[in-house]
């Protein structure tokens, strides 16, 4: 006979994001969480395009190659589609209903709300909570994604050897990861609205959190590739040497003034546009906290300039600051790569839900 206390097989988190594959994996014990393995793997050039899987082979060897750089054994995996492609919209349904009920309610009522056919999409519902001010009806909210979205992330993983048990949203994996970022944040109270704004390599992503809950998201293309384009094009390098010297160095002297000072510039402009967007878009006119995500965070410097531009606290993220390490990962490489991995965390949390 099969105990309650029996823990759920660990899921990996795995990003697909449009230059490279992402892995974690992590376990929990007396509610501390430790990584147990990771792996970042860079995708062919095009494979995605801006998050949109476009050669799904290359992709499902760029798993398989995370996989086994990563060491870990488990093939249970947690997927996310891009926030771009999910429509989501609160609904309100009567308190009274059952699980089950509510799923065939919901089935029935999806058209009304959704701009396709039931039948080309992918439609999963989570029950917020009571309404305010009518204890009658509990806000639910329903999210729907074209199911080409879904079946090819699908089968990408399958291609590498991996069984996907949950599909989530990348702004719900991000949103997943801030009770581990909130408890890093000095002086925030807990109805603070904070700004996790996430610039990869050619998409930028702003996620508003509200008393730890995501009230708003936005994304717009831009991101690091316009930093090694600008490499590329004043060096006369390839892409790939181009992306090399921005990790490890070595490009000329006037580097730093002319090249990466005005990237940095642009980025801080960037995150004052996406933070315009939600004030316009919301009652609110400021964030008490702006935490930095994506590859581009790790720019030396980045956080402090938008903090001393934009007059908001900014900060680095990193959601395994208080984990333990399995002694395969490198803690070094990790805290470098840490900003980057937000999404495929919130997805390996996804084992514990």
């Amino acid at each position: 006979m099969i105990g309650f206390s029996r823990k759920k097989p660990p899921l990996l988190g795995v990003d697909i994001s449009s230059t490279s594959v992402k892995l974690v994996e992590l376990s929990q014990s007396g509610g501390k969480y430790r990584v147990e393995s990771y792996a970042v793997e860079p995708l062919p050039a095009n494979a995605v395009a801006e998050k949109n899987i476009q050669e799904p082979e290359a992709v499902g060897d760029t798993i398989k190659k995370a996989l086994k750089r990563s060491g870990s054994k488990t093939r249970d995996c947690a997927l996310a589609v891009p926030s771009s492609a999910v429509i989501t919209k609160m609904i309100t349904m009567p308190a009274s209903l059952k699980a089950e009920e509510m799923e065939g309610q919901i089935q029935v009522e999806a058209d009304q709300y959704i701009p396709y056919a039931l039948e080309e999409v992918n439609l999963d519902f989570e029950i917020i909570g009571p309404t305010p001010k009518n204890p009658e009806t509990v806000d639910v909210l329903l999210s729907a994604s074209r199911s080409e979205n879904v079946e090819v992330r699908v089968a990408t993983a399958e291609m590498a050897g991996l069984t996907p048990k949950v599909m989530d949203v990348e702004a719900y994996a991000i949103e997943h990861t801030f009770p581990l970022l909130a408890g890093q944040l000095e002086g925030l109270n807990d109805d603070a609205t904070v700004a996790i704004i996430d610039v990869g390599a050619t998409m930028t992503s702003i996620n508003i959190l509200s008393q730890g809950q995501l009230t708003y998201t936005r994304e717009q293309t831009f991101g690091g590739k316009q930093l090694t384009e600008e490499i590329m094009r004043r060096y006369g390098l390839s892409y790939d040497e181009a992306g090399q010297a921005k990790k490890e160095g070595g490009l000329p002297d006037n580097y730093v003034s002319e090249v990466l000072e005005p990237f940095k510039d642009t980025m801080v402009q960037q995150v004052g546009r996406f933070l315009q967007f939600f004030f316009a878009a919301s009652q609110h006119n400021h964030v008490d906290q702006i935490i930095l995500a994506g590859g581009c965070a790790s720019i030396p410097g980045v956080d402090e300039l938008i903090e001393s531009r934009i007059g908001t606290r900014t900060q680095i993220a990193n959601p395994f600051g208080r984990m333990s390490l399995n002694t395969r990962v490198n803690p070094q490489r990790l805290g470098h790569d840490a900003p980057a991995l937000m999404i495929a965390c919130g997805l390996a949390m996804r084992s514990f839900d």
